[in-house]
C-alpha cells in the first residue's frame, strides 16, 4: 500500500507518530459539489427545478435539523487510513463502511508501533471506567519511565516476530505475538450520512483522544466538499444537546421563560430562518406548558 505521498491524495494530514490520514477520493469530486448532490436528491421528491439555488443552504439545514439523512447518503469519500491496530478495533465497530485492511497473512507487519507522548500518559480515570486521568499527571520522570517499558516491549516482540519469520513460522501464527499498538492501514469508503454519524460519537470529549483526532482530520477533509453541509451538522447535531423527558420535566419547574419572552422572541426573529423561528416556538410552547408564543 501507498506509504503517505501526498501528492497522491485530494487531502493529506498525518496523524499519531506514524500514521496519517489521506482522502483518496470523492463523490462528487469538486469542492462544495457535495451540497448540490445532497439538494438535487431532496428536489426529486417533489420535482427538479422547483425551487431557487438561493435556498439550497435552508433545505439542506432543514434535512439536517429534521433528521431527513438518506438524501446525504449520494455523497461518498475514500479514505486511506494509517493508524494503531487498537484504534482500527475501535474504528471498525462502524459497520456501514466498505473496508479493506492490510492482512498479516499476505505481509510482513511494519515495525512501527504507537508510543504517546507524554502529556497523554494519564492512569486510570476514577469515574469513566474506559478512560484516563491526564490532567493530574504524575512526573515528567513517571511518564518517560512508562515510554520506556513501551518502547523496550514494542522492540521486544518485533525481534521476537523477526526470529519466527526466520524459522518460516506461516505469517498468520507469527503475527500473533506482535502488540495491539502496531500500525496498520486500510481503504476506508463511507456515505455522508453515515460518516456524520461517525463524527459525532468519536468527536465527543468521551470518545479516545486517538481516534478523535483522526475524527477531526476526517472532518478537515472533507468540509471543503460539503461545506454547508458541515455548519448545519455543527449546528444542530456536534454542538447542540438533547434533553431527557425527565430532565425536561426538571427545566420546566425551574425556568421562568415568560418574564423574558420579549428578548427571546427578538433574538429568536434575528438568528433564525422562519422555518427554524416556527420549530422553535413550537418547543417553546411545550416547555412551557403555555400558549404565549402561539400569538408572536
Amino acid at each position: 500500500m501507498n506509504q503517505g505521498n501526498n501528492k497522491d491524495y485530494i487531502s493529506f494530514f498525518k496523524y499519531l507518530d506514524h500514521g496519517f490520514v489521506g482522502l483518496i477520493d470523492a463523490m462528487p469530486r469538486e469542492e462544495g459539489c457535495g451540497d448540490n448532490a445532497i439538494v438535487d436528491a431532496a428536489r426529486i421528491s417533489y420535482g427538479m427545478g422547483t425551487k431557487k439555488r438561493s435556498n439550497d443552504e435552508n433545505l439542506i439545514r432543514y434535512l439536517m435539523r429534521n433528521n431527513h439523512t438518506s438524501p446525504f447518503e449520494m455523497v461518498e469519500f475514500k479514505f486511506h487510513l494509517k493508524m494503531p491496530i487498537f484504534v482500527a478495533r475501535q474504528h471498525i465497530r462502524h459497520r456501514t463502511a466498505s473496508v479493506n485492511e492490510m492482512s498479516g497473512r499476505y505481509s510482513i507487519m511494519s515495525d512501527e508501533f504507537y508510543i504517546p507522548d507524554i502529556i497523554d500518559i494519564g492512569v486510570q480515570s476514577s469515574d469513566n471506567k474506559q478512560g484516563r486521568e491526564t490532567e493530574n499527571n504524575k512526573e515528567i520522570d513517571w511518564g518517560e519511565n512508562i515510554q520506556k517499558k513501551m518502547k523496550e516491549i514494542t522492540k521486544k516482540t518485533y525481534e521476537t516476530y523477526n526470529d519466527l519469520i526466520k524459522e518460516n513460522l506461516a505469517r498468520e501464527l507469527a503475527r500473533t505475538v506482535l502488540p495491539v499498538s502496531n500500525y496498520t492501514q486500510m481503504i476506508w469508503k463511507i456515505d455522508l450520512n453515515n460518516l456524520l454519524k461517525y463524527l459525532k460519537l468519536r468527536l465527543d470529549s468521551h470518545a479516545q483522544k486517538e481516534i478523535r483526532l483522526m475524527a477531526e482530520l476526517m472532518l478537515r477533509s472533507i468540509e471543503p466538499f460539503v461545506p454547508k453541509t458541515i455548519k448545519a451538522f455543527k449546528d444542530y447535531h456536534l454542538n447542540s444537546i438533547a434533553f431527557s423527558s425527565i430532565e425536561l420535566d426538571i427545566l420546566k419547574k425551574g425556568m421562568n421563560i415568560n418574564d423574558n419572552l420579549p428578548k427571546i422572541l427578538e433574538e429568536a426573529k434575528e438568528k433564525l430562518s422562519k422555518t427554524e423561528l416556527k420549530e422553535f416556538l413550537e418547543k417553546m410552547k411545550k416547555l412551557t406548558y403555555t400558549d404565549i408564543f402561539e400569538k408572536n
